[in-house]
This record gives structure tokens, C-alpha cells and sequence, in this order.
């Protein structure tokens, strides 16, 4: 077993995240990671109102009885969001781990603490994890520029990301951004961190709700297959490389974000999630794509993971001491 300060905060056996994910961090892959001794985060705005994210807990509790948390990504919309009934449906649910990612979770703090709940604050700069760290964080994941979704603006690898923030903070720093598999794993550890935080990989697991084109097209991507969009925008995102990100978004140099605003709605979304229209809409994925070649149960995943990580401690590292 590989114990660091992330898996005595968490009570898991394994210092491994299913971050949360829109659309695809529900029931059914969640309770899969619990289950093979790592934490998973259901993602709270995944479901339509604060009353369907208790309901999911529920049925997450249903299919495990290990530890998991709630995801509550805190970002300006233009349909205002009822932030503060879904963080009270998480304290009600009785979760005890809360990620949270976008704006800082500041105001959030006080309510958290004082149901027992921990909160691990998802950020892209050094700056950003020691606020959330001077604003009672538990701990943080730190974002590398490989990451999918929004990787922040200063293109820092996690390389230089993450032993940068590990130097700057006490409490437990969690590598994001480029993590697939057992080597990765012992490079965070080796860097510092208490753990690593991976989606892309999670994304191409048979328990993951999404359909198999998508996890088709991740197993057969490269390291080159994936666009950071919206960069004129400052709002930069890093998406799987298709003809809506090529042409349609990154093609139009004179557009304004109303121009673009529909095809990276939600709706396109679901459509690419569910009936496996890779070219309809974008879609999020990381540069780990590129190391990734199987669809494998969420439990061989983890296994594979944590048995090669020590393999590699155990024999590579310390056959290379004199």
C-alpha cells in the first residue's frame, strides 16, 4: 500500500482521485472508484436541482460503503445557480469531502467546517492553492497546463506546477494535469504530493457513463490529439481535438463568445456523452490521452496502478542507489 497524508485524510487505501467530472461523475463510476480503494467526487451541478443531488448520494451509498465527496465547481453563469442549497444538500447527505474548482470557496468555509466537512480546492496557480490554503483548505489540487478543462492561463506544466506549490504550502497538495498511469503516480509522489487526481484516464473505464466512442477515441489519441480553445477570451479550456474545436471555434478569429456560445452549450454535450456524436460539440480530455490504450474495470485500473507504482519504488528506484 502507498499511504501519504491524502489517504489518512480521505480513509482510502489508495492516494488516487476521480476528480469531478460534468455529465459523466455520477453513481455508477464513483461508487466503482470507492469500491477499488481510491475517492471518487460526484459532481453536485451534474444534477439539475440541490434535491437530485441527494437523491444520487443515495444512490451512490446504495451501490458502496467506502468514503466519497460531492465536486461544487463555483463559476459566474449567465442562469444563476442556487450555490447555496447545493452545498447545504451536501452537508445534509452527511459527505464529509467536498472539491471544489472555479472561484474561490471562501465563502463557503464557515458552513463546511462546521458540519465536519473537509474541502479540497481545485486551482491552476501557486497563488491560488496558498489561499486556499490561508482560507482553511484541507488540501489542494494543483492543475498542470496538460489538464483537461480549464488549465488556467500560464501554461505551467505540472513538471514546475506542482513541486513549485508543493514548496509553497503545509497542507496535502494533490497532482492534476497529465496522470494516467503507475508512472505518473510515483512522479507526483516523488515531487511531493500526497497523491495524484486523474479524469481523462476515468473517462476510458468500462463503469464510466459515457458511450464507447468516446472512450474508442481516447484509447486510439496521441499526446497531440487534444486544443486549448477560448484562449482570446482568457478563459482557455483544453478539449479533445475534433471539427467543432478546429473549425468551427478556433477557425473564426474575429469572433466574440456570443458567436461561439452555442456550440459549447451543454445540450452539444450531451449529445457527444451519450449517443456518441464525437463531432458534435467539444468535449474535455487532458494530454494523458495519449498514454492511454485500454478500456479496463475502474478495480483493474487502480490495482494495475498501485501494483506497478510499487514495483517501480520497490525495483527501478532502488536498484538505481550505488
Amino acid at each position: 500500500m502507498l499511504e501519504t497524508r491524502l489517504t489518512k485524510l480521505l480513509g482510502v487505501d489508495h492516494p488516487i482521485i476521480s476528480g469531478g467530472m460534468m455529465r459523466v461523475s455520477r453513481a455508477e463510476l464513483v461508487s466503482a472508484v470507492a469500491n477499488a480503494g481510491a475517492f471518487g467526487f460526484l459532481t453536485a451541478l451534474t444534477q439539475p436541482t440541490p434535491e437530485a443531488l441527494v437523491t444520487e448520494v443515495e444512490r451512490t451509498r446504495s451501490m458502496t460503503d467506502k468514503p466519497f465527496g460531492v465536486n461544487l465547481t463555483i463559476l459566474p453563469t449567465i442562469k444563476p445557480i442556487p450555490y447555496a442549497e447545493y452545498g447545504q444538500a451536501i452537508i445534509e447527505s452527511g459527505i464529509k469531502v467536498v472539491e471544489t474548482a472555479g472561484r474561490s470557496p471562501e465563502p463557503f468555509i464557515p458552513q463546511f467546517e462546521a458540519a465536519g466537512v473537509k474541502v479540497i480546492h481545485k486551482c491552476t496557480t501557486v497563488r491560488h492553492a496558498r489561499k486556499a490554503q490561508d482560507v482553511g483548505c484541507a488540501a489542494v489540487e494543483i492543475d498542470g497546463f496538460e489538464a483537461a478543462g480549464h488549465p488556467g492561463e500560464d501554461d505551467i506544466p505540472s513538471l514546475i506546477l506542482l513541486p513549485r506549490t508543493v514548496d509553497e504550502l503545509e497542507i496535502p497538495v494533490i497532482a492534476c494535469g497529465g496522470f494516467s498511469d503507475a508512472r505518473g503516480l510515483v512522479a507526483a509522489l516523488a515531487m511531493g504530493a500526497e497523491g495524484i487526481s486523474m479524469g481523462t484516464r476515468f473517462l476510458a473505464t468500462q463503469e464510466a457513463p459515457v458511450h464507447d466512442n468516446m472512450k474508442q477515441a481516447l484509447v486510439t489519441a496521441s499526446e497531440l490529439d487534444t486544443l486549448l480553445i477560448f484562449r482570446k477570451f482568457r478563459n482557455t479550456a483544453r478539449v479533445f481535438k475534433n471539427t467543432v474545436a478546429v473549425a468551427e471555434i478556433e477557425g473564426r478569429h474575429d469572433s466574440q463568445f456570443e458567436d461561439v456560445a452555442d456550440l459549447v452549450a451543454g445540450e452539444r454535450g450531451a449529445v457527444v456523452l451519450e449517443a456518441g456524436d464525437m463531432e458534435h460539440g467539444i468535449w474535455s480530455a487532458g494530454m494523458s490521452a495519449g498514454l492511454i490504450h485500454d478500456i479496463p474495470t475502474v478495480a483493474k485500473l487502480v490495482s494495475r496502478m498501485v501494483s506497478q507504482a510499487e514495483q517501480i519504488i520497490n525495483e527501478r528506484l532502488a536498484g538505481l542507489s550505488v
